[in-house]
This record gives C-alpha cells, sequence and structure tokens, in this order.
C-alpha cells in the first residue's frame, strides 16, 4: 500500500487498496482507521478523496504500523494451565514463559529497524525483476 500511494501521490479509495491487498474494503477501512488515529495516514471525503500518507516512509516503522494496529503482544505466550504446587509444570511454563519474552523482544527490536521505505525500495527491486510487473500486484490503477 505504502509504494503505491507513495508513487502516484493521490489518495487512495478502500476499494482500490482493497483490490491491492486481494481482500474487502471493509477489512481495509478498519486497518486504516487504526493507522490514521496513530498519524500514519489521512483520510478524506467526496470525490477524489480516500486515503493518503500523512508521513514520510521513512518515519513509520513496522512497529508503528503494529502499534497502530493493536498488536501489543506480537509473539502470543502459549496459554498453559497452571496446577497448583506441580514444579515440572512450573519449570516448563518459567522456561517457555522466559523464551517467548525474548523472542518477543527480538522481534519487536527488529520492527523498529524497518520502515515502510524499506519496504518500498524492496518491492521497487523484486518489480524491476519481475517478469511479469504489475501482474497480480495491484498496479492496474497507478497508471
Amino acid at each position: 500500500m505504502a509504494d503505491h500511494q507513495a508513487s502516484t501521490g493521490r489518495a487512495m479509495t478502500s476499494e482500490m487498496l482493497a483490490v491491492c491487498l486481494s481482500t474487502n474494503p471493509v477489512v481495509v477501512r478498519r486497518t486504516m482507521a487504526g493507522l490514521r488515529e496513530m498519524g500514519v495516514v489521512t483520510s478524506e471525503r467526496g470525490h477524489g478523496g480516500g486515503w493518503r500518507l500523512a508521513r514520510d516512509l521513512k518515519d513509520v516503522t513496522l512497529l508503528k504500523v503494529a502499534e497502530a494496529l493493536g498488536e501489543t503482544a506480537l509473539l502470543a505466550s502459549p496459554k498453559l494451565v497452571d496446577h497448583d504446587g506441580c514444579l515440572v509444570e512450573a519449570a516448563v511454563t518459567g522456561a517457555l514463559s522466559e523464551a517467548y519474552a525474548a523472542a518477543n523482544a527480538i522481534l519487536v527490536a527488529r520492527l523498529g529497524e524497518v520502515t515502510l521505505a524499506d519496504l518500498a525500495d524492496d518491492f521497487r527491486r523484486r518489480m524491476a525483476a519481475h517478469p511479469n510487473k504489475g501482474r497480480n500486484h495491484g498496479q492496474s490503477h497507478a497508471s
């Protein structure tokens, strides 16, 4: 989406974005509402309206997007049954909890490093090398 909007420089409707993402416009609107609340996008009503990026792609990380979408625990810890007094279970639960917390910290750190500009650059490189440029990538609307 970010590359589509950045390259066209115009607002895109939920319907246009839904085509790009192969999803339903209602899903796009719900998703974009969270991004709007975090100041990542703006919305305009009426003819020529739609969603626009509100920030430079370099200023938006994947972590910011995850936070805007309400993803607080990116790797959810497994639901473990607690049997009072079982020391084996306590040891397993402790080890698993520590492992999930460490993995989540690594993921959060990495998502904080990757920007939408990084993704847009990677997308452009892939499109340039792709034998069927634009096909099945929602590019037909950007002409």
